[in-house]
């Protein structure tokens, strides 16, 4: 049999924390009366700086439910962060962690599914969406070319896939050795390597609370991933140099054989759009290098990616 850990991180979660506490425990129960898990797996919320009654609600499911635990970060540390250092303060304890959101529109169903390949050998088990049908037009087309785009710029991501999956114990503690303060685990998982495999599912509609991605938080975690993952927005920008070079190169060209002419006309239109194209372009390359040297920065300084306050363990 299996101990299986399950990974919640929890931000402002007050609303659907009992709901979820019931769906999971029924599903573990049901897995262990089947001998699939040990009846000592365990639920593991993170409470990642709440700043409603998660925690405190937290602690009541811990004291009345024998499946629960729980740990506090001590400030909001972003949902990255909160999901690693439940992965991590757990890895040692567990055969498999399974990592989901705490709003449930994960499906736990498909939890038989990638236990199932665990046993026939797989490290690593991806939870991926068959379909969009609850997103609406705008966020499906850009969640869909978020990851086309990651992948061309070298970023090798699973395509629909966000933080459902299953890992091993083998494969946590490959993914211990990412010391990365910057962390995007939808990048960082694949680089652990071991045998992997997916699940199809489709994802629910929230049923309480509200979500804690929208649109900004979710530009963010785009641009995190790409600037993370891949140099290759620098090297597009030293290409769009060499284009404007070559642009620039004509125009002289083209200037000279004007004026042996004597065709030569002061443009002021002409003149100012290439000034404003090639300040624009100056200084979109500044900040795409200046993202990177952000991140040099952070990395060199290496700050703690958490710390944890309490721990509510069995």
């Amino acid at each position: 049999m299996i101990k299986l850990y399950i990974v919640l991180p929890c931000y402002n979660e007050e609303a659907i924390l009992e709901q979820t506490t019931a769906l999971l425990t029924a599903k573990l129960e049901s897995l262990q009366k089947s001998e699939k898990i040990t009846d000592t797996s365990r639920i593991v919320y993170v409470d990642d700086g709440s700043k409603d009654s998660t925690w405190s609600l937290i602690q009541k499911i811990y004291a009345e439910n024998p499946w629960v635990m729980g740990i506090k970060l001590n400030r909001n540390r972003g949902h990255q962060n909160a999901l690693l250092c439940g992965l991590m303060t757990i890895r040692e304890d567990a055969d498999a962690v399974i990592s989901m959101d705490a709003d449930l529109q994960d499906d736990i169903d498909a939890i038989d599914a990638m236990l199932e390949k665990y046993e026939n050998g797989a490290d690593v088990v991806y939870g991926v969406r068959s379909a969009r049908k609850s997103d609406s037009f705008f966020k499906r087309f850009t969640a869909e070319e978020y990851y086309r785009i990651l992948n061309r710029l070298g970023a090798k991501v699973i395509f629909n896939h966000a933080d459902f999956r299953l890992m091993s114990c083998r494969a946590l503690e490959a993914l211990s050795e990412f010391k990365e303060v910057n962390v995007f685990l939808r990048g960082l998982v694949p680089m652990v390597g071991y045998q992997s495999d997916i699940v199809l599912y489709e994802r629910k509609a929230r049923t309480a609370g509200e979500s804690k991605y929208p649109l900004r938080k979710m530009l963010h975690l785009a641009w995190e991933g790409i600037t993370s993952l891949s140099i290759r927005p620098i090297r597009l920008v030293a290409l769009a140099g060499c284009l404007s070079l070559v642009v620039a190169l004509g125009l002289i060209i083209y200037s000279i054989i004007r004026l042996i002419l004597g065709q030569t006309v002061a443009g002021w239109t002409s003149l100012m759009v290439s000034i404003w194209l090639v300040g624009g372009l100056q200084l979109l390359a500044i900040g795409i290098i200046g993202e990177y040297i952000g991140k040099i920065y952070l990395e060199t300084k290496q700050r703690p990616r958490y710390k944890v306050e309490d721990i509510l363990k069995k």
